[in-house]
């Protein structure tokens, strides 16, 4: 089974696909559309899709010697399991704060959700923005001298822009949603162009995923704000 998992591949338009590339990819998909509906499985979730992708960004530590490697690419899994441990842990944490027993016996109009979200404050939107840019800055000569794949200030980009995201989904910023739009928009055609098919026609579906998600979790922000000011 594990052999299959490393070695099985399917052809789209003469070109060959990892199926667990795409299988890396459905779990992480699965785990945005948890974090749209606001659930803690969808950290887990999450974790399981990074670590397959993992194996395919870095293919030739793996007996994978078809493709380059994408070591920014690569590097942002290991990332996104530490962060998804912290946002998986915040996230219960909130949950069982909710489902705790009230004095009425009701259970929270929010059902236990695992995030409120909220705007992040002006100052919190301004660091996002310099730690973007500042740290595609100081990774890209990082990158290039591991050999990344060209233009390797876009595998930084993408690196910097995801690791924001998940941060900013564990704290329940409702901006997260855009930084993965400006993720996707260097994504695909940088995925594309190194022989990534499966992630790059994902990245596209993820974009308009994100902007979905963003306009979801805005009205829950605006429900929980009226909810708050009629209790007051």
């Amino acid at each position: 089974m594990i052999d299959w998992l490393f070695s099985a591949t399917f052809t789209v338009g003469g070109e060959q696909i990892l199926w667990r590339e795409v299988i890396g990819n459905a779990f992480g998909l699965a785990s945005a559309l948890g974090g749209m509906r606001r659930k803690v499985w969808a950290w887990p979730v999450g974790i399981v899709g990074n670590v397959l992708l993992f194996t395919v960004f870095l293919g030739s530590l793996f007996g994978d010697a078809g493709r380059v490697d994408m070591l920014g690419q690569a590097g942002r899994q290991v990332m996104f399991i530490a962060v998804s441990v912290y946002g998986w842990v915040r996230w219960r944490e909130t949950r069982r704060q909710d489902l705790e027993v009230r004095a009425d016996g009701k259970v929270p109009s929010s059902g236990g959700a695992g995030v409120h979200p909220q705007w992040a404050r002006w100052w919190e939107r301004l660091l996002l923005v310099v730690a973007l840019v500042g740290g595609t800055l100081l990774l890209t000569p990082l990158f290039r001298a591991l050999g990344s794949y060209e233009p390797v200030w876009a595998d930084a980009w993408i690196f910097m822009g995801s690791l924001l995201a998940t941060y900013g989904m564990a704290r329940g910023w409702v901006e997260f949603w855009l930084i993965w739009v400006a993720v996707d928009v260097v994504g695909v055609p940088l995925l594309w162009s190194a022989g990534y098919y499966a992630t790059s026609f994902m990245y596209i579906f993820y974009g308009a995923f994100t902007l979905v998600g963003f306009f979801v979790w805005w009205r829950v922000n605006r429900r929980e704000q009226a909810t708050a000011g009629a209790a007051t």
